[in-house]
């Protein structure tokens, strides 16, 4: 399985060091900065580290040599500060001040502000517009190190944003109006037809990348309410008021007929193509990453695949039909196209490994085996979500030989895989993903051999 160019991913240890220094001296000086990494790691088995937007630094001649050494590059100036970010690791950013103290401030990402002030009992002035682009709110100051908790909706911004009285309107308008767009239609054609419309109309009311951060919160919202892993784990992280801002990636599987469709619209809400996967001429299948990068969104786009489909650029080429349904078709067929009516077949967010699996195995959930289980690298599903699948689908398989008389009746009586919820834990700042097991477990997500 390989990658095209020129996303050819590498670990990054020494930049990561970089940054992972800078929090462990701010851990070291910030009693509360402290506590908060234990309750992470006990009650939501996650690192600080993967909840980190940026990292606020004293300038030095040191520093400026080793940023340049690690490969990082600035991004953004001002009067007061600069913005450096790794361009080809999955890091948070470091803020450059002339400062004497090495480090000043830790800025953690979280879904809403009010919430993690909420459960700590909290008050504390919250910088920025309600649901804007960028606010942040100071909740600690101990030492010399100043924690802040933040938001971020479309925007790489470093200062709050403040927008006039209509603001919200637009925003609601935008945020309802994708929930309750059509999921179900009969003709799947017309469905996604008007979902494309509709993430223009979504661009003109809030603006492109606004709007993308928006679609993919509705995505995991609909994809959690037919997931009880991720409302098992979504409660975790609300409990210390974090929501789902350690989210790594969102997996969208699509049939072939309206891939080029899918493909697009992303492109209308800011998403550029990154690596096309091939999972090899056996697998029959392959997927597009895609990538917002002022959203900080990544998406895995999954279709069958022809092997003379390999080498083409098939997330902007029309796939005819194939004979046979390959494990993305099958599980399309039966339950939906992601955008329609299945939504996501899995979220991933960035969790410790091993810590998640033992912590959700107590509340009855249970891993499959890893597929990736390298020291920068670590990936595993939970056990699939079963769903009930409308009879007809299944009729309809059955009736142009895409699965046999056995498969048809355990569908129709059982149901079928629908979701899961996948453990991911990346290290040395490593962005990609895994090049070449990755067909070992989607060939086990195939609902034949279930």
């Amino acid at each position: 399985m390989t990658a095209t160019l020129p996303f050819q991913w590498k670990c990054e240890p020494r930049a990561e060091a970089l940054v992972l220094r800078a929090l462990e001296e701010a851990c070291r000086k910030n009693p509360f900065l402290d506590r908060l990494q234990n309750d992470l790691l006990k009650l939501t088995s996650t690192r600080l580290f993967d909840w980190l937007d940026h990292i606020v630094v004293g300038n030095s001649p040191a520093l400026e040599k080793e940023l340049e050494e690690s490969g990082f590059i600035a991004e953004d100036a001002t009067p007061t500060y600069r913005v450096f970010y790794h361009p080809g690791a999955q890091l948070p950013r470091l803020i450059v001040k002339d400062h004497d103290q090495a480090v000043v401030g830790v800025a953690l990402v979280v879904d809403s502000i009010a919430d993690f002030l909420m459960v700590r009992g909290m008050k504390s002035w919250i910088e920025g517009s309600p649901f804007s682009e960028y606010r942040r709110a100071l909740v600690s100051s101990e030492q010399g190190i100043s924690v802040w908790a933040i938001e971020r909706r479309g925007s790489r911004t470093m200062e709050p944003f403040y927008h006039d009285e209509g603001y919200l309107e637009r925003y609601f308008e935008a945020l309802e109006k994708w929930k309750a767009r059509p999921r179900h239609l009969f003709d799947e054609e017309e469905m996604i037809d008007r979902t494309l419309k509709l993430a223009e109309e979504l661009t003109a009311i809030v603006g492109r990348d606004l709007a993308a951060t928006l679609v993919l919160q509705c995505e995991r919202e609909y994809w959690q309410a037919r997931n009880l892993a991720g409302q098992m784990q979504k409660a975790r992280q609300d409990r210390l008021g974090m929501g789902w801002a350690n989210h790594d990636h969102h997996t969208f599987r699509s049939s072939r007929k309206h891939f080029t469709k899918l493909v697009r619209l992303f492109e209308i809400l800011g998403f550029h193509c990154r690596e096309r996967f091939y999972a090899g001429k056996e697998a029959g299948w392959g997927a597009q990453v895609m990538e917002n990068p002022n959203s900080r969104l990544v998406l895995f786009l999954d279709v069958d695949l022809a092997p003379h489909e390999l080498e083409i650029d098939f997330s902007h080429h029309e796939l005819p039909k194939l004979e046979r349904l390959g494990t993305i078709g099958l599980w399309c067929s039966l339950h939906g196209d992601s955008i329609s009516q299945s939504g996501m077949h899995h979220l991933e967010a960035q969790f410790m490994f091993d810590e998640l699996s033992h912590d959700l195995a107590t509340h009855g959930i249970s891993m499959m085996d890893p597929f990736s289980s390298f020291p920068y690298l670590k990936q595993a599903f939970t056990h699939g979500e079963i769903w009930h699948v409308d009879p007809q689908r299944v009729q309809d398989l059955l009736t142009a030989g895409h699965i046999g008389r056995e498969q048809a009746e355990k569908f129709t009586k059982y149901g079928a895989v629908g979701s899961h919820m996948e453990n991911l834990q990346r290290r040395e700042g490593y962005k990609g993903f895994n090049q070449k097991n990755v067909s070992v477990i989607i060939k086990k997500t195939d609902l034949r051999t279930l």
